[in-house]
Order: structure tokens, then C-alpha cells, then sequence
């Protein structure tokens, strides 16, 4: 089981390191990645030279960070299922065609993929650069300087701590299923598939119910206890994390003004 947890366990997504971006407060970096992602989602989608320099003050972290790319990449694949659609708008969109490599797609289409997939990649390349130099009882206490309510941090606390035990749960059922003769190809055959998350998602819940009744019955009242002393960002700390927001800030009030 210690194999199938240490595939999908959250903690595996630090990459420990020396870097400056590695020892920056991790509050400052929480509100940096909020206050970039807010101001990617904002960039017009024909503002490309503005999405142009989002990349380049995420590069630089990433270097910075000493991250290795090939890791930062096979992380952002984690969000292709999540915008493929988006390939599909030149194909179904409506308005002005234009002809690339032959093929009739729309104008609009184009920008509209365009705009989805800059924002998305930004905004998730920002959020691995947080993740992967930044521990989770790291982001777990600045969510708690951030005033965030506690139930929330105890949520995600407790999901993060079971999220391994449920992949592992999951993988053991898939391969009693393939042992026992099961091997999908064709749509109809999803039955079993479907039997088995509607199974896994009962269990889920019942382990849920049972975690939550010996918490309760040891004490707890809602909220996570903690020994850490209240801690703040400190000014070096803000004003380096607040890099790459005013790089998105002023280059989005450039070309404002420019257009």
C-alpha cells in the first residue's frame, strides 16, 4: 500500500530544495499566485505579447526555483483533459473562416481556443511553481494567516490526507477487475466500471462517516490543532512574491493604454 500512496500522495508534489523561491513565506506566495491568476483571467485574449510576458515571469521563477522542466511539464499535462474542448472551437465556431493548412476554422474560434489555453496553462504553471517549492503544512498554515475559514482547512487537510488511500483503493479494485478476465474496449462495456466507482464512492463516504465519529469522539470541535506560532510574511518576502504579478499588472496596463 506504501507504493500506491506515495504515487498519488500530495506531499510528493514538494520538491525540496535551497532556492530563494523555496525559502520565501508561503503566505506571500499564496497571495503572488491569486493576484496572477486574477490578472492572467483578466488579459484580453488578442493581448498576446501580454500573455508573452506572464510566460517569461513564470520561466524565470521556475529557474529561479531550479525546477526541473520536465517535471513542471508532466505536471501541466494533468490539465489537457480539462481544456481539450477548446480545440474543438475553431471546428464548431461561427463567423469569419479562415483557411490553416487547408482546413476551413473560425476566426473567432481560433482566439477563443487561444484564450483558453494561454489562461490555462499560465494559471496552472503558476500553481505548480507554488506547490512543488512550497510544503503542504506550509500552504496548510498560510491558509490559516489568510483568515480562511477553519472548517475549509480542515477540509481539505483531511482530503489530502485520504486522497492516497482512496487512489490506492480504487487501483487494488481495478486489478481484481482485470484478474478476474475484465478488459473494456467497446462503450457497452462499462458497466462493471461504473459499478465500481458507484461502489468506491460508498465506501468513501462510509470511511468518511467513521473518521468524522472518532474525531468528534476525541475532541475535535471543527478546527485542526496547531502549535505554530502566528507568523507574517515579512516586507522582502511580499515584495519579491509580488514579482511576477506586477510584470502581469504592468504589462496588462500597457497594452491597455497602447490599444
Amino acid at each position: 500500500m506504501s507504493a500506491g500512496h506515495d504515487v498519488v500522495d500530495p506531499r510528493s508534489l514538494h520538491l525540496a530544495g535551497d532556492s530563494g523561491v523555496h525559502r520565501l513565506d508561503a503566505t506571500a506566495k499564496l497571495v503572488g499566485l491569486v493576484g496572477f491568476v486574477v490578472l492572467v483571467a483578466l488579459t484580453p485574449r488578442e493581448a498576446v505579447w501580454v500573455f508573452a510576458a506572464d510566460a517569461a515571469a513564470v520561466g524565470l521563477v521556475v529557474l529561479f526555483a531550479g525546477l526541473p522542466p520536465k517535471v513542471v511539464l508532466a505536471r501541466l499535462g494533468a490539465i489537457v483533459p480539462f481544456v481539450a474542448f477548446a480545440f474543438f472551437l475553431p471546428v464548431i465556431g461561427t463567423g469569419r473562416r479562415v483557411d490553416v493548412v487547408g482546413v476551413s476554422l473560425s476566426a473567432d474560434g481560433l482566439w477563443a481556443c487561444w484564450g483558453i489555453i494561454a489562461r490555462a496553462m499560465l494559471g496552472a504553471a503558476a500553481a505548480v511553481t507554488v506547490t512543488a517549492t512550497t510544503s503542504l503544512a506550509d500552504l496548510l498554515r498560510a491558509l490559516r494567516r489568510l483568515h480562511v475559514p477553519a472548517v475549509v482547512v480542515s477540509i481539505i487537510s483531511v482530503m489530502l490526507r485520504y486522497l492516497g488511500l482512496v487512489t490506492d483503493h480504487l487501483g487494488r479494485m481495478r486489478r481484481a477487475m482485470t484478474a478476474r478476465g475484465h478488459d473494456p474496449r467497446w462503450i457497452w462495456q462499462v458497466r462493471p466500471v461504473a459499478s465500481s466507482i458507484g461502489t468506491l464512492f460508498v465506501r468513501t463516504y462510509e470511511r468518511g462517516e467513521r473518521v468524522h465519529l472518532a474525531m468528534v469522539a476525541r475532541g475535535f470541535d471543527g478546527t485542526l490543532p496547531t502549535v505554530d506560532p502566528p507568523v507574517s510574511a515579512t516586507r522582502v518576502a511580499s515584495a519579491w512574491a509580488a514579482i511576477p504579478v506586477l510584470v502581469a499588472a504592468s504589462s496588462l496596463a500597457v497594452w491597455t493604454m497602447v490599444t
